[in-house]
């Protein structure tokens, strides 16, 4: 999966060197081994991912990892190494952790969409202009990374467009030049790092979802709308598209239609004092040196955000992020409950981009399209990877999560530093998943 850093990430990074990080900030160091966690025994089935997790925690790549790997209907296996945070007194990480999953809040806020469509309350080819009629007269960039200059949109954006990064709205972490500015100028920033680029953050950004589409709708797009694919803002315009098609708030509507029902009951937009323990802390690599960048007892998801961020907002588990993996390769059920219906599952998990418009996946080699917020694929994957069908997505932080509706398999792998592709862990778990399943079926 294509992962993509979180709106502000990169400024991290960039600001690592300057005084005002410094002081937010410990000086960079080397990357400490991680304290060995109390004996335990690791997971006797998958053996070499198992192998591969304790591998990352011995070296010191990581504080810890978990992993929750299913295959239909039987028990999740859950693999994991090492401690939330690189203190000998932090607890061992487990599938009850809390992780900032941050971009795989995406395909929670495309089913939710998708559940409006269920319900007849929206359409896929509906312009947004329907919900929000600021975007009724929007404006395309002629040189999107150098000048605000443009011309009209010649088409509409639709709720297709939002879902699969088509709608040629940009991104603060991929915007450039003039367009960079005016997106931070108008706070258009959905998303958390820590306190202290929070109150940055806070100082400019709306507050409510309908005040930042409204807002959104000012600026110019990098494309026009249905004939690109280019990360982007869509899935926070989503959220307020959701808002206003359920006539409930976008986190209740979430709530009520997928986490309750699906019994994720550690998925937060905002961690409750009392569950702070569970919190991993989130690491900013700068070369080899690892730093907290985030720690759990003294987050920034301790509070409530601005507005449930549709794009990135959520923490959540690898026991509660399994489960919604789980009622996608079941098509809408789970425990006997059916959440959403099979139909709307299988349209989720197709290519949903317009005609004419491709995504490639960072390096990948199988052909893909793209779904309600997450990648797709359009054939099978070589060396025993997904089939044609798998869907999925990751987070800035390192978390990656799939499903493989062909083979009924799904798996979530949860980490929490930046940037997300330090180490191969896209390459390295799949690999290891695959030997452990060739030695299990003696092949």
């Amino acid at each position: 999966m294509r992962l993509t850093w979180l709106a502000g990430t990169v400024a991290v990074v960039a600001l690592a060197g300057t005084s005002a990080a410094r002081q937010a900030q410990p000086a960079p160091r080397p990357a400490p081994a991680a304290q060995p966690a109390p004996t335990k025994p690791g997971n006797p089935y998958l053996t070499e991912t198992q192998a591969l997790f304790d591998g990352y925690v011995a070296s010191g790549k990581m504080p810890g990892i978990v992993g929750a790997f299913g295959v239909g209907d039987s028990p999740t296996q859950f693999v994991s190494a090492g401690r939330i945070a690189d203190e000998a007194s932090a607890p061992v990480a487990d599938a009850d952790t809390l992780w900032r999953i941050y971009s795989m809040t995406k395909p929670i806020t495309g089913m939710a969409a998708m559940l409006l469509i269920q319900d007849g309350k929206l359409k896929l080819d509906d312009p947004l202009s329907k919900y929000f009629p600021e975007f009724a007269r929007m404006r395309v960039l002629t040189s999107p990374d150098t000048s605000l200059d443009g011309v009209p949109a010649r088409n509409p954006i639709l709720i297709r467009h939002l879902l699969t990064h088509t709608a040629g709205l940009s991104y603060n972490v991929v915007a450039k030049g003039p367009l960079l500015k005016e997106y931070e100028r108008l706070g258009i920033l959905p998303g958390q790092v820590n306190t202290t680029l929070e109150l940055q953050a806070r100082s400019v950004r709306p507050k409510t979802l309908a005040e930042f589409a409204r807002r959104v709708a000012t600026l110019p797009l990098i494309a026009e709308p249905g004939t690109k694919w280019s990360y982007s803002i869509g899935l926070d315009v989503m959220g307020a598209v959701i808002e206003k098609a359920s006539g409930v708030p976008f986190d209740t509507f979430v709530q009520t239609r997928l986490l309750d029902p699906l019994g994720m009951r550690s998925t937060y937009w905002s961690v409750p004092a009392g569950e702070a323990r569970r919190l991993a802390t989130n690491y900013v690599f700068i070369g080899d040196t690892r730093n907290p960048l985030d720690r759990g007892d003294t987050s920034v998801y301790l509070s409530a955000p601005s507005f449930p961020y549709g794009g990135a907002g959520l923490v959540s588990t690898a026991r509660d992020y399994d489960r919604f993996l789980h009622m996608l390769v079941n098509g809408g059920t789970l425990d006997g409950r059916q959440v959403m219906k099979p139909e709307t599952v299988a349209l989720a998990l197709s290519n949903l981009l317009p005609p004419g418009v491709t995504f490639t996946n960072r390096g990948s080699t199988t052909k893909m399209g793209f779904g309600a917020g997450g990648s797709v694929y359009l054939a099978d994957a070589p060396g025993g990877g997904g089939s044609k069908g798998t869907f999925g997505w990751g987070g800035a932080a390192g978390t990656i999560a799939w499903v493989d509706p062909v083979r009924k398999v799904r798996g979530t792998v949860m980490v929490q530093y930046f940037p997300d592709d330090k180490w191969p862990i896209r390459q390295d778990v799949p690999a290891a998943l695959v030997r452990d399943a060739m030695r299990l079926h003696g092949k």
